[in-house]
C-alpha cells in the first residue's frame, strides 16, 4: 500500500468512525487510537474494526470492475451499499488572485500579497488539520508554534469562530492543498463549518481577497463509482438507460469524450472525479453569488467593501481610503490597512532589515505570523541549492563571498541591473497544458488525485529552480543601486523574483537577456521530471517532426514517447519601469496565445510545450492587445493576395532553442546592425524585395565562415521550401506548412527576422567567433 492509499484509507475510516453528528459516535481517544494503529499497520480497536474492514474492501475493489447494473453493484457489495454514514468533501480557495496580488503597481506590495496568499494556502488551512504533526507538510512543521497557537488556539477554536472543528480534523483528510486551493474529506456534520472557516480565514487575513469554499456529503460507494441514487427503480439512470439516450444533448455534453466509445466514456465519468466535478459546479455557483439549495450559509454575493471619499487621500493602489502614512519607508507611502498588511508581509518575506515599527506604531492589531510561516520561494530556492549539486554560487565563492551574503532583490530595477543591456526585465507566466483532459481520463480515485497534485507541484517547483540555477548567478549591484540600500559594502542579490508557484502555474520576473532560455528550460524540465515519476505520464505517440517544428536540424527527430502534460509560457521582455499591472496583462495574453498554439499542435500528435514572447521597448508600443497589434501592424497583404506575417511566434520548445541558436549565429556572423534593421524595414514591401536584399548583404560578409554559419543556422534550418523537390530557400521567409497546397501567390509567408532583430541586443557574444571583432565598416566588402 502506497502512502497515498494509506492516507486515504485513514481519512475515510475517520469519517465513518466519527459518524453523521457533531459529536463522534465513538469516544475521541478510540478514533485517535484507530488512526495511530492504521499508520503503524496494527489492528484497529475492536469497536471500529468493522468500519475499517469496509474501507479495506472499498479500496480493494479491482480497477477493472464496473457493474452493468446497480443491482449488480448492490448484490456484489451489500455491506458497502447499506453503509448509511455519509462522508464530507470540501473544496475551496482563493479566487481572482491576480486582482488581489496586482492591485498595486509596487513590487513590495505585489510580493507581500502573493506571500500572504501562499501562507494561508500552504500553512493556515493545513493547520486546521494539525498538519504540523505530519511529515508531508514540512513548512507547517517548521512553523509548528504558529500553527498550534496563532491559527488554532487564537483563531479557529475561539467561540465566535469554529470551536468544535479542529478536533474533527486530522492531516490525512487533506487530498491536496496546493495551487491556491484545497480539497479535503471531513466528517459530514462539519462540511459547512470547514467551508465557512476557509472563506473566513482568507477574508480576515487579507481583508480584500476573494475566496470561495463549498462542500457536500456522499455515500461510501460514491467514492469509487461516482454519484449514485439512494433508491433503485425502473427510472434509475445507469449504463442501460444511458445507452438509450446517447443523442440527448445534455447527456452527450456530460459524458461524451473524443476518441472514446460511449460505454468507456460512461465508465470514465462514473468515479471520484464526478464528485470533484460536483463540487466544482457548486464552487462556480457560489463564486457567482448564488444561494446553494439546502445550505444555510452566509451569503457570498457581497464582497468586502471599504468606504472611500473624494476628498480623502487614498492608498498606493488608489482603491481605498488611506488610514496611515509610513514616513519611515522610502517615499513615505500612504496605506489602507489592507495594503499595509501586504507591505508588512512583503518585508518579512524578503527578510528586509527596514524597521517594521511603522506598522505597529499605527495601532494595527493584526500580526502577520512567524518568519517560518511567511516563507518565500527564494528561501526554498536557497534550500534547493544546499540539497542539489549545482554551481549557482560559483561566482560569489570565486570572490570569497559566502552564499549567505546574497540577498533578495527588493525592486524590479535591481533585477534589470543584472540584464545585458541593463535596464530590461522579463515577465514569465507559465501554465500547464492538458491538465483537465488528463484528470478526466486518468484520475479515478482520491489516491491518484493526491499523488497527481503532489507530482505536478513538485515538477513545477523543481523545474523553476533548475532553470534559474542553470541560467542565472548572483549579481553584484551597480554602485547607484548599492547606494539606494544605504550599504557601504558590495551588495550581491538573487537576480530574479518568484511571484508565485501555484500548482501548475508560475509567475517570474527575471533579467531580460536570460528570459527565453529560462522559459525553455522550465518547459523541458517540467516534462523530464514528470517522465521520471513513472509511465503514468507517458504517451507512446510520435509525430511528424518536420510538419510540427519549423526549425530543422539533423540532430533531432521525433521522439518515440512524449510526456502527456506540458507547459505553455508567455514571456514579455520590457523596460524595468514598465508598470507591473500592465506587464502582467500583456504576459497573460501571450500565455493564452501559446496555449492556443499548443492545443492546435496537439491535434497533430505534439504534446510538448509552447512559448510566445514579445519584446516591448516602449509602453506606447501596444495600444490595444497583442492579437490586434499583430493582426493590424505585423500582417501585410501584398497585391491583395499574398499575405506576409512579420512574426513567427508562438514557438515550440524545440523552435525556441533554434531561434536562440540562430540569434547567436547572427551575432557571431557580425551582421551589421544597420543592415539588420534595414532588412526588417524591407519585409513590409514584398517577399522578393526582402529576399533579394538579405542575400545581397549576406554575400557581402567578408568572412566565408560567417556566411556558412548564417547559411547553416538560418537559411537551411528555417527557410527551406516545404516542397521537397525545391532545393533553394526562401530566406528570410518561411511558408506556412498548412498552406503548401495553395497557389504560390496566395500562400502566407512568415519570418523570424523581426524577432531576431528584437532579440539581438539581448544575445551574448560567443566566445568562439568565426572571426575577430571588427568595426561595422570593416565587415562588408
Amino acid at each position: 500500500m502506497t502512502n497515498s492509499q494509506k492516507n486515504i484509507s485513514i481519512a475515510i475510516s475517520w469519517c465513518l468512525a466519527w459518524g453523521d453528528e457533531r459529536t463522534p459516535q465513538f469516544d475521541l481517544p478510540v478514533l485517535q487510537q484507530m488512526r495511530q494503529d492504521l499508520i503503524t499497520g496494527k489492528d484497529a480497536p475492536e469497536q471500529v474494526q468493522e468500519l475499517v474492514k469496509q474501507v479495506e474492501k472499498l479500496q480493494g475493489i479491482d480497477e477493472k470492475y464496473f457493474p452493468r447494473t446497480l443491482d449488480e453493484l448492490k448484490s456484489d457489495y451489500p455491506e458497502l451499499w447499506n453503509q448509511n454514514t455519509r462522508i464530507g468533501l470540501v473544496y475551496g480557495g482563493a479566487t481572482k488572485i491576480k486582482q488581489y496580488v496586482f492591485e498595486s503597481s509596487k513590487l513590495p506590495d505585489i510580493r507581500g500579497g502573493s506571500a500572504l496568499l501562499d501562507r494561508i494556502n500552504l500553512v493556515d488551512l493545513p493547520a486546521f488539520f494539525k498538519c504540523e504533526t505530519h511529515q508531508d507538510y514540512p513548512q507547517c512543521q517548521r512553523a509548528k508554534d504558529y500553527c498550534e497557537n496563532e491559527v488554532r488556539t487564537e483563531w479557529l477554536d475561539k467561540p465566535e469562530n469554529f470551536p468544535e472543528l479542529s478536533q474533527a480534523l486530522i492531516p490525512e483528510l487533506i487530498i491536496y492543498s496546493t495551487g491556491g486551493n484545497i480539497l479535503a474529506f471531513c466528517p459530514a456534520a462539519f462540511v459547512d463549518d470547514l467551508a465557512n472557516a476557509i472563506e473566513k480565514r482568507y477574508t480576515e487575513e487579507t481583508l480584500t481577497a476573494n475566496s470561495c469554499a463549498v462542500g457536500d456529503t456522499f455515500k461510501l460507494l460514491e467514492i469509487k463509482f461516482g454519484l449514485l441514487p439512494n433508491v433503485i427503480d425502473d427510472d434509475t439512470f445507469w449504463l442501460e438507460k444511458y445507452s438509450k439516450n446517447l443523442k440527448n444533448p445534455l447527456i452527450e455534453a456530460y459524458f461524451e469524450q473524443a476518441d472514446t466509445s460511449p460505454e468507456e466514456a460512461f465508465k470514465e465519468r462514473k468515479n471520484f472525479n464526478e464528485l470533484a466535478g460536483r463540487l466544482a459546479s457548486l464552487f462556480n455557483q457560489r463564486r457567482n453569488g448564488n444561494i446553494l439549495a439546502g445550505k444555510d450559509r452566509p451569503l457570498r454575493c457581497y464582497p468586502p467593501m471599504f468606504e472611500t471619499h473624494p476628498y480623502i487621500i487614498r492608498d498606493e493602489g488608489d482603491r481605498r481610503s488611506a488610514v496611515m502614512q509610513a514616513k519611515e519607508l522610502p517615499n513615505a507611502p500612504w496605506f489602507s490597512e489592507a495594503s499595509a498588511r501586504k507591505r508588512l508581509v512583503g518585508q518579512i518575506s524578503k527578510r528586509e532589515k527596514t524597521s517594521q515599527s511603522w506598522y505597529y506604531d499605527a495601532g494595527f492589531s493584526w500580526t502577520p505570523g512567524s518568519q517560518e510561516a511567511v516563507e518565500t520561494w527564494v528561501n526554498k530556492f536557497e534550500a534547493f541549492q544546499h540539497t542539489t549539486p549545482h554551481r549557482y554560487y560559483g561566482k560569489v565563492r570565486a570572490e570569497n563571498i559566502h552564499p549567505s551574503r546574497v540577498k533578495e532583490a527588493i525592486s524590479v530595477r535591481e533585477i534589470g541591473d543584472a540584464s545585458k543591456p541593463k535596464g530590461f526585465v522579463a515577465y514569465i507566466y507559465a501554465d500547464g497544458n492538458n491538465m483537465g483532459g488528463y484528470i478526466q481520463k486518468k484520475i479515478k480515485n482520491p489516491e491518484t488525485y493526491q499523488k497527481f497534485s503532489r507530482d505536478i507541484f513538485d515538477a513545477t517547483e523543481q523545474s523553476v529552480y533548475v532553470a534559474l540555477t542553470e541560467h542565472l548567478e548572483p549579481h553584484k549591484l551597480s554602485p547607484h543601486l548599492q547606494a539606494e540600500r544605504n550599504s557601504k559594502d558590495e551588495v550581491w542579490i538573487h537576480p530574479f523574483e518568484i511571484l508565485t508557484i501555484g500548482g501548475d502555474d508560475v509567475m517570474l520576473i527575471v533579467p531580460a537577456d536570460k528570459a527565453l532560455a529560462i522559459a525553455k528550460t522550465i518547459g523541458e524540465e517540467f516534462e523530464k521530471i514528470l517522465l521520471k515519476k513513472g509511465t503514468r505520464y507517458e504517451i507512446n505517440e510520435s509525430y511528424d517532426f518536420k510538419s510540427i517544428h519549423r526549425y530543422q536540424d539533423k540532430e533531432h527527430t521525433s521522439p518515440s514517447k512524449q510526456c502527456v502534460l506540458s507547459m505553455s509560457t508567455g514571456v514579455l521582455i520590457t523596460a524595468e519601469d514598465t508598470p507591473i499591472y500592465y506587464a502582467e496583462k500583456l504576459t497573460n495574453q501571450l500565455l493564452k496565445s501559446a496555449k492556443k498554439q499548443a492545443k492546435e499542435l496537439k491535434k497533430h500528435g505534439y504534446y510538448g510545450g509552447t512559448v510566445d514572447f514579445l519584446v516591448m521597448k516602449s509602453v506606447t508600443m501596444i495600444s490595444s492587445n497583442i492579437n490586434e497589434f499583430r493582426a493590424n501592424g505585423l500582417t501585410k497583404t501584398v497585391n491583395r493576395q499574398q499575405k506576409l506575417k512579420l512574426y513567427a511566434a508562438p514557438y515550440t520548445l524545440h523552435e525556441l532553442g533554434g531561434l536562440l541558436a540562430t540569434a547567436k549565429a547572427l551575432k557571431d556572423a557580425e551582421f551589421p546592425k544597420s543592415q539588420l534593421y534595414q532588412i526588417r524595414s524591407w519585409l513590409e514591401q514584398s517577399k522578393q524585395t526582402a529576399m533579394l536584399n538579405y542575400l545581397y548583404f549576406r554575400a557581402r560578409l567578408s568572412n566565408k565562415s560567417s556566411q556558412d554559419l548564417l547559411r547553416k543556422q538560418f537559411e537551411d534550418a528555417w527557410c527551406k521550401p516545404k516542397n521537397p523537390n525545391n532545393t533553394g530557400n526562401l530566406a528570410p521567409w518561411m511558408s506556412l506548412k498548412e498552406e503548401t497546397d495553395k497557389p504560390e501567390d496566395t500562400v502566407t509567408y512568415e519570418t523570424i527576422w523581426r524577432e531576431l532583430v528584437d532579440l539581438y541586443p539581448f544575445i551574448e557574444d560567443s566566445k568562439n567567433k568565426p572571426n575577430p571583432a571588427k568595426s561595422e565598416e570593416g565587415v562588408l566588402q
